[in-house]
């Protein structure tokens, strides 16, 4: 990868892991049929209707990366990294702040201060526990 990370690279990062996480199939059951059968449309029926693109399976090394952009969240706390999380599934600020019980300001800092803490442990750093959040996101680009 990089020299150095970021936290834009660890929010993409995240971004897709939450990409891939929606984009596979769903786990059902072993065993799971379904007993309606299937319908079949006649030309009659498709006539002037828009074709159904399939999304293709993300590839090996997008489910390899998206796994370890999830192993990252473990070096947060448990509501930062869930914010990170409702951020990375594009939920709205207004959801995550009533969630969460705090201001959408309140929300938005932790959410930069968890990637700020990647960051650090991404680059090899050790996250300085007497620091305020402010001196640990000033020192991440």
């Amino acid at each position: 990868m990089a020299d150095e990370w970021t936290r834009a690279m660890v929010a993409d990062r995240l971004d897709l892991a939450a990409d891939v996480m929606r984009s596979m199939p769903p786990v059902r059951p072993q065993g799971y049929v379904s007993a309606w059968p299937e319908y079949v449309s006649t030309f009659a029926d498709q006539v002037e209707q828009e074709p159904r693109m399939k999304k293709p399976l993300p590839s090996p090394r997008m489910i390899t990366q998206a796994d370890e952009a999830m192993l990252w969240l473990r070096w947060v706390d448990k509501d930062i990294g869930e914010i990170l999380w409702a951020r990375a599934n594009r939920d709205a600020w207004k959801k995550i702040s009533w969630h969460h019980g705090i201001s959408r300001s309140a929300a938005n800092r932790r959410h930069e201060y968890g990637l700020a803490v990647i960051v650090w442990k991404l680059n090899g750093r050790t996250v300085p526990r007497k620091r305020s959040m402010e001196y640990v996101i000033e020192q991440t680009v």
